[in-house]
């Protein structure tokens, strides 16, 4: 058992190393060191994992300076944020090797000299920070919502880099106003049917927060007559049909065999017959009972046909046509009977206690679609995001 445990030690540090080895070899070194370091603080002695640690560290360090040193030679504004990423890979990069600093290998101690970046990290982040903050309010100008959209995303730079800039949290509320695109979802009545507002509040009981994105709001109502709105969903309703009412009766034989008592068996000279104990043979009789149900069947239907138009309103286009429908069926079933009720079903029984139903009103028809359309409505929504951006 020992030696097997020694042997899967040796092949967890040797998978380890030639893990930390590869990464380099690809060139990933910050990878490289941070499996290096995670080596060496069970086993501070591994050579192998220390060369690594060294080379990679180097070699990492040499790739962000030498960026620094080019993007500041090339004196552009927005190099500051590339710039402000490679002093903080390098600061990161430290801390992440101390804790298994100083490393002995060959009779050498490798010990990183210490570099306090933090005055180039705040320069790095000034001069970041002035050049978005001056970047957004150029983008605020073009007056478009791409435009706003991306001086938002600039102006939450700033508030990060350099957080008391003058006016930065109303600028950034600003522009994210003015980037957001609005959908007002609209009802519109074709038909020649005055509908309730309860059907139409109904209709429109959708939640808009399940539909919202990160730059799309959606309204079921204008609650303010000063906000803008970018596109209009209109739900046409352009032919309800409600059936009239109908009602039409169904008559039903129903025949049922039930015991009579009994009689003696005879024979062929009209005897009672006897069994072998001598007793007297009986059987029973029976009889049939006859009743007539007359089912009455009420039934009444509406169908509701329209679509839903996604229209840009700066300029006025439509973006998308979808039909939708909905239909709801009333079915009331009642009975009465004629002759003998012990001939039905317990079925058919509790048929006769119901009585005629009133039938539901058009406008009460109509509102039993509200639910299946409005799911439609969500649905359609869901699948032409696309649209509204």
């Amino acid at each position: 058992m020992r030696y097997i445990g020694f042997i899967l030690s040796v092949f967890l540090i040797l998978s380890s190393c030639s893990t930390s080895k590869k990464q380099f070899q690809k060139g990933n070194y910050d990878v490289a060191i941070e499996k290096a370091v995670k080596s060496l603080k069970k086993n501070p002695q591994n050579k192998d994992e220390i060369l690594i640690l060294e080379k990679s560290y180097n070699l990492a360090n040499e790739q962000d300076l030498e960026q620094i040193k080019f993007l500041r030679m090339e004196s552009k504004p927005e190099n500051w944020d590339l710039i402000l990423g490679h002093y903080l890979a390098l600061k990161n990069r430290q801390a992440k090797v101390r804790p298994v600093l100083p490393l002995k290998v060959d009779n050498r101690t490798i010990n990183f000299d210490y570099v306090d970046y933090d005055a180039q990290i705040i320069e790095a982040k000034q001069k970041a920070a002035e050049y978005f903050f001056a970047h957004a309010q150029k983008l605020m100008k073009n007056g478009d919502k791409n435009s706003y959209r991306k001086a938002y995303e600039e102006f939450l730079k700033v508030k990060r880099y350099w957080g008391d800039f003058e006016n930065i949290d109303q600028l950034i509320s600003l522009s994210r106003y003015y980037g957001m695109s609005r959908a007002l979802i609209v009802v519109q009545n074709n038909t020649q049917l005055k509908l309730s507002p309860e059907f139409t509040n109904d209709l429109l009981a959708i939640d808009p927060t399940k539909l919202n994105t990160d730059w799309v709001e959606y309204y079921t109502r204008n609650l303010d007559d000063s906000v803008e709105y970018d596109y209009q969903i209109a739900v046409n309703l352009n032919h309800i049909m409600v059936s009239p009412d109908l009602q039409r009766e169904k008559d039903t034989m129903i025949r049922k065999k039930v015991e009579n008592g009994w009689q003696y068996v005879l024979d062929q000279n009209g005897n009672v017959m006897k069994d072998s104990l001598g007793n007297d043979i009986k059987m029973k009789k029976y009889k049939t009972l006859t009743c007539t149900l007359i089912k009455t069947i009420q039934q009444k239907d509406v169908q509701i046909d329209g679509n839903v138009e996604i229209y840009s309103l700066q300029p006025l286009k439509l973006l998308k046509k979808d039909p939708i429908g909905a239909n709801s069926h009333f079915e009331y079933f009642s009975a009465r009977a004629v002759g003998d009720i012990e001939a039905l079903s317990p079925e058919d029984k509790a048929l006769l206690s119901q009585k005629k139903a009133p039938f539901p009103t058009d406008g009460e028809m109509i509102l039993r679609c509200t639910q299946s359309l409005k799911e439609a409505i969500r649905q359609i929504l869901l699948r032409d995001r696309r649209y509204i951006y």
